[in-house]
């Protein structure tokens, strides 16, 4: 029973071995399937370098002098596009190994001297694995804080949103209005992503605004102005010490600067605004006027595509503008979607 167990275990973790040396590849083959382990050998390694982008491994054992490419070069190419694989230099001879700092630079995890005997290097794989075992249990921790936390900030979204029965909807038509101005302006996929998330999020901080402002159906007071524009900066205390939100607190933050300097909670102008709290900015403004409110209906479009043409240069980017507005003009349907669907 406990040899099933460790077996079963083994099998949890995938191995490559690359080696010009075929006779070490099949006495390695041996002794890594009678451990148990998903074992996979191979001479070339520009092949094997193909392999890794192909399938998942968590462990590499390494040979450094080969043909047509030494083991340093494999893995700074490996370190393009995997960071994570655990990599065991193999060398015949210590004083053929690479320097220190290069080991360290390409984040080589340990390297051993060849041998007719396997003891060692086996010892080194066997404590690779429980290295990547327990980096696999810090990931998953790690995943289950970063859900718990998205779903707090998730309910406080949603607890601002259902403060205001007029502003319902608004942060998730935001987002989407940003990821449609953002594909108009050919922005690449994360900046997309970030649009996205940033829309959903970018009024977290009304939560740390008091009812009697945010839900006041009269003009509001100097004062109480003052406090409403304080939120934004929450937002970005709310949102600044987690990971996963770092890229899109300048659309937090950022999403009242004016293009003229006019703005809050900074007075950034121009470019000094980031770009993409420039396009949230717009879209933003555009559900305010769109929605309905307590003290007046939603305004006609023809009314809306004027301000926004009246306030390019002032309040909004130029640019960013006209490229929105073409979409109000030649792609109505897609605005008319998001709004149907929120």
């Amino acid at each position: 029973m406990r040899k099933n167990q460790v077996v079963s275990k083994s099998a949890d973790f995938k191995i490559i071995a690359v080696d010009d040396e075929q006779g070490i590849l099949d006495s390695l083959s041996i002794f890594m399937k009678r451990s148990g382990y998903y074992f996979v050998g191979i001479t070339d390694p520009i092949e094997a370098i193909n392999r890794v982008k192909e399938e998942h491994f968590d462990l590499m054992v390494l040979d450094f002098i080969m043909d047509p490419i030494h083991g340093d070069k494999v893995v700074e190419e490996i370190r393009k596009f995997n960071k994570d694989l655990y990599i065991l230099l193999l060398t015949g001879h210590k004083d053929l190994a690479p320097p220190l700092e290069t080991i360290h630079e390409l984040d080589i995890q340990g390297y051993c001297e060849k041998s007719d005997k396997f003891d060692q290097l086996l010892l080194l794989i066997e404590s690779g694995l429980k290295s990547v075992s327990q980096m696999r249990t810090i990931s998953k921790m790690n995943e289950n804080l970063e859900k718990a936390y998205i779903d707090s900030i998730e309910i406080l979204r949603h607890t601002v949103e259902a403060r205001d029965p007029y502003t319902r909807g608004h942060s998730d038509r935001v987002s989407e209005y940003a990821v449609l101005l953002g594909k108009k302006l050919n922005l690449p996929d994360d900046d997309i992503e970030k649009l996205r998330i940033g829309g959903l999020f970018h009024d977290i901080g009304k939560i740390g605004i008091p009812d009697s402002i945010l839900l006041k159906e009269s003009k509001l007071t100097d004062e109480e102005y003052i406090k409403i524009k304080e939120h934004p900066v929450i937002g970005y205390n709310i949102l600044a010490n987690a990971e996963m939100f770092k890229n899109i607190l300048d659309i937090v933050k950022y999403h009242h600067e004016r293009y003229d300097g006019n703005g809050y909670p900074e007075k950034l102008a121009g470019s000094n605004i980031p770009y993409l709290a420039r396009i949230t900015s717009v879209v933003d403004s555009f559900d305010a006027m769109t929605s309905r409110r307590s003290y007046r209906d939603s305004l006609p479009m023809d009314v809306v595509k004027s301000e926004i043409l009246q306030n390019l240069g002032s309040q909004f980017d130029p640019e960013i503008g006209i490229a929105f507005l073409d979409i109000l003009d030649n792609d109505f349907n897609s605005i008319k979607q998001i709004q149907e669907k929120y």
